[in-house]
Parts: structure tokens; sequence; C-alpha cells
């Protein structure tokens, strides 16, 4: 080690070095959790976000979803010790939660955001439901301001989808929302692809049975910065609504026009 290599290890004791960000931890070799980061342009958050992630578990894995980055977002999640997938043009939103999944080792896939610093206390519960509870999806308690003169459309889908599953109790809870986790079971039943479509994950996860819960609530709408310039070249309201549809396409295409539920106001037959 060269002394100036020396100096700076010695100096920095676990504070912080380059952007504000400590050392870099060494990833397990046999992960049990591997967390899930999609990236584009988070400089200012994404060495935060990794040092949390890094410590949800004593055998984690972290893996960097870099896609469109040109900030240097990519330096700093290799020098923090997170394995990156990097692709050079955006791949889409979500997109890359299917291709964190499919490189995942761990038998815990907990998905974040490159640009939501969660402390890893934060972050625990979802995890410790899935390994210790069974629960195979670990949602956010979050179901997003409803006591309003107007609920934002994305809300409003959220619920109605939750009924249509029949699963009234989850309210506006859903993929949609990080952080959340899910077991090695929920990817192998739906596919990592269905991960790019949050409500067709979330709807295909409670079609199939698999042990859904809302396990810990935390406000990402506090800490979810806004994105003006990004939302006029790229509105996500009408793809997540488009996706909410999707979901329910999917489940109709599995169950009937009623989406599973009975008529008992009206006696059809009695017409033919």
């Amino acid at each position: 080690m060269k002394r100036a290599e020396r100096l700076i290890g010695s100096r920095a004791g676990g504070r912080s070095t380059e952007y504000g960000i400590p050392a870099s931890f060494k990833p397990h070799p046999n992960p049990v959790v591997s967390v899930i980061i999609p990236v584009m342009n988070e400089k200012s958050t994404i060495g935060r976000v990794i040092r949390e992630a890094a410590k949800v578990h004593p055998r984690t894995e972290v893996i960097v979803v870099a896609n469109g980055s040109t900030d240097g977002s990519i330096a700093i999640a290799r020098k923090m010790g997170a394995r990156v997938l990097q692709y050079d043009k955006p791949l889409g939103h979500d997109v890359g939660r299917t291709i964190g999944a499919l490189e995942a080792r761990g038998e815990v896939l907990l998905f974040i955001d490159g640009d939501m610093v969660i402390s890893a206390s934060q972050l625990r519960p979802y995890i410790h439901a899935v390994r210790e509870k069974g629960v195979d999806a670990a949602l956010n308690n979050y179901s997003g301001p409803v006591r309003k003169a107007k609920v934002h459309s994305v809300v409003l889908a959220k619920h109605a989808l939750n009924v249509i599953l029949q699963r009234p109790d989850l309210k506006g809870i859903s993929f949609t929302a990080v952080p959340h986790a899910i077991s090695r079971r929920c990817l192998d039943t739906i596919g990592a692809s269905a991960l790019s479509v949050p409500p067709l994950a979330h709807a295909m996860t409670v079609k199939q049975g698999l042990k859904v819960s809302a396990v810990h609530t935390v406000n990402v709408g506090k800490i979810n910065k806004p994105r003006p310039e990004r939302e006029k070249k790229n509105p996500l309201e009408r793809l997540i609504l488009g996706d909410h549809l999707e979901a329910i396409y999917w489940l109709l295409s599995c169950t009937d026009e009623r989406g599973g539920f009975e008529d008992r106001l009206r006696k059809r037959e009695m017409a033919l």
C-alpha cells in the first residue's frame, strides 16, 4: 500500500471521503440479500444510498443498474463497491428492476431508488418480513395522500387495482412504491420481466396466491425529489396509469370479463 493510501485510510477512520461518502464496502461472495438500485444521474445521493443499502444484512450485494448516467454516478457506485451494470442509454422506467433481478444472487431482493436516501434501519423490516415471516412480497405501507379534494389519478389507480384483485385491505399499497422486497420464490413465480411493470408484478403476485403484506411505512412522498424537466420529457403519470391498465388486462385474461367477481344483482341466465 502506498504511503498516501495508508494516510487516507487512517485519517478516514469511517468518516466521509470523496463525494461525502464513506470508504467502499466489500460485497459478500454468497449474498442472502440483493439490493437493486436503478440509477440515472443521481450523483448527489447515490453514495449515501449505497452506504445504507450495504448495511441491511451481513451478507449483502448491491447491484446498481446505471442507465443513461452521465454525471459521475457510475464512478461513485463503483468506488463504493457496488456491482454496476452499465447501459449508455436510458432503459425506461422500472426496466432496471428486471435487469437487476436477473443478475441477483440473493434469496431476498430489495428494491430501492438511487435518488432516495433511506436508512438501513428503515430497510431492514422488509428483509425481516421475507426471511423470518414467510412473506413473499413485503411492501411499503404507503398509499399516497387520499384526504384531498382531488386525489391523484395514480393513487386512485392503485386503490382500484387492489379492489379488483379482491385485496381492498392493501388500499393503495403496491409494487409501484419503494422500498419493497420479494422472495426468490416470488421472483421465480412471476418472472423477472414482470418487474418492469410494477402493477403487473403486483397483480401476478396476488393472483398466484403468494403472501403479500404491507410491513413497514416509509413516506416516500416526502423524500422523493421533484423532477420537473424529466417529467416534461417523459410524464410518468400516463405511463403508470397505462401499467395499471396492463395489469387489469392480464387479470381479465386469467379470469373472465368480470375479473372473477360474481354478478349478484342480475340473473343474466334468465334473459337467454
